[in-house]
């Protein structure tokens, strides 16, 4: 859920990531962009603190103008690149808008930690963000907000229409497992492990409108079933469509926004690659004439619950074969899969050598757990995001 700076523009009015004006390339490639959410937290108690409005007021005057805007609570901040083609410029992009972000919350005293969850902080509600859009949420969905302090990665790939766009997400659906693993990083929750390693999967999947997209026939039924949600009030508008792929109603893009917020930067970069490659890799089963897969409903949501659950340490449950195997193993098989599109895109030796460091580190949520464990620390594990985050921005 994003805003203007005046808490007052419809969300995903705004053009996401960035000013799309092509969605692909001549040689086509696919372009890509991102949305980054970021917390505030106060490097002596390690609290997230509400200065999300006073944030964005000096990164957008410090360069990123319309490129930073509020979320939905103040302990929060959302910035977001323009649509890139190769790695390499997208890297440079995200890297400098972390170090803006995390300057401007510096002139505050405060840090910036990517993470999908607050380590520590008050008990819920958090503070909304001032504006219209927040009071309307506020009052339609009610306690829901009490929870969703709770941070994202979006990416935004090029699509040239939305009938592809809608095919596309139809084969990507079987794919949320995956994603859902490799970004895990939200196991704390205000002060307490919740035994998952992606809370945030959890508590996002909690509003109405939500999860893994459906199945879409055709454009008229997208339309028909949007135009039911939101007679129906469970959308305030078009922007409300949680689902954790949807496509633009604006902007000629598709966006993937199952991802919690990663901690580094190269995580990122290995998201957007990955999800690209899979979108490359669906749009060419379209045009192939394959069919998407259709794994039942209940199957995959049940699979992205135990992706959020296990992360990459421990099994998942493949939707379309109904079978459960090591989560390292699902991810392995689905990078084989997709490695002529990241080859096509100059991605592949990015994303070989960032799965190596994953796959012997430990995603986000693993290493969140390993700084708690040396001194059984919840200040220690701010700090570590904090550090790694933005490397230049120290801690306490």
């Amino acid at each position: 859920m994003t805003s203007g700076n005046d808490g007052t523009t419809r969300a995903n009015d705004r053009p996401a990531a960035g000013r799309l004006s092509s969605p692909t390339t001549a040689q086509g490639l696919l372009t890509m962009g991102v949305e980054e959410e970021y917390l505030l937290v106060d490097p002596v108690t390690r609290e997230v603190h509400p200065a999300g409005d006073q944030v964005v007021a000096l990164a957008s005057s410090a360069g990123l103008g319309d490129r930073v805007a509020q979320e939905l609570t103040r302990y929060q901040v959302e910035a977001r690149t323009d649509p890139q083609v190769e790695s390499k410029d997208l890297g440079e992009q995200v890297r400098a808008m972390r170090a803006t972000v995390a300057d401007s919350a510096a002139q505050l005293g405060l840090r910036i930690v990517s993470s999908g969850s607050p380590v520590l902080g008050p008990a819920a509600p958090p503070p909304l963000s001032r504006g219209s859009r927040y009071a309307l949420s506020a009052a339609t969905f009610r306690a829901l907000d009490d929870e969703q302090t709770a941070c994202a990665l979006h990416v935004h790939i090029g699509m040239p229409d939305l009938d592809r766009a809608l095919q596309v997400s139809n084969h990507l659906r079987c794919r949320l497992p995956v994603l859902i693993a490799l970004s895990a990083n939200s196991p704390y929750w205000l002060g307490r492990d919740t035994g998952y390693a992606s809370w945030r999967t959890m508590t996002w999947a909690r509003w109405p409108v939500a999860g893994p997209p459906p199945y879409f026939a055709s454009c008229a039924h997208f339309e028909d079933l949007v135009g039911s949600l939101l007679q129906g009030g469970a959308l305030l508008d078009r922007g409300g469509l949680y689902w954790d792929i949807r496509p633009s109603h604006h902007v000629p893009t598709l966006e993937v926004r199952v991802a919690d917020a990663v901690t580094t930067a190269e995580e990122t970069l290995l998201l957007c690659a990955v999800v690209r490659a899979m979108a490359a890799t669906a749009l060419k089963a379209v045009a192939d004439g394959e069919p998407a897969p259709r794994p039942r409903p209940e199957v995959l949501r049940a699979a992205c619950w135990r992706a959020a659950r296990d992360g990459l340490a421990g099994h998942s449950l493949d939707p379309v074969t109904n079978t459960l195997g090591p989560s390292r193993a699902g991810v392995e098989q689905c990078l084989a899969e997709v490695a002529p599109a990241l080859r096509d895109h100059g991605d592949l030796e990015l994303v070989r050598s960032a799965w190596r460091r994953l796959r012997a580190d430990g995603n986000g949520a693993d290493r969140q757990r390993f700084v708690h464990q040396r001194r059984s620390s919840l200040l220690d594990v701010v700090d570590h995001l904090i550090t790694h985050t933005t490397p230049d921005q120290g801690s306490a």
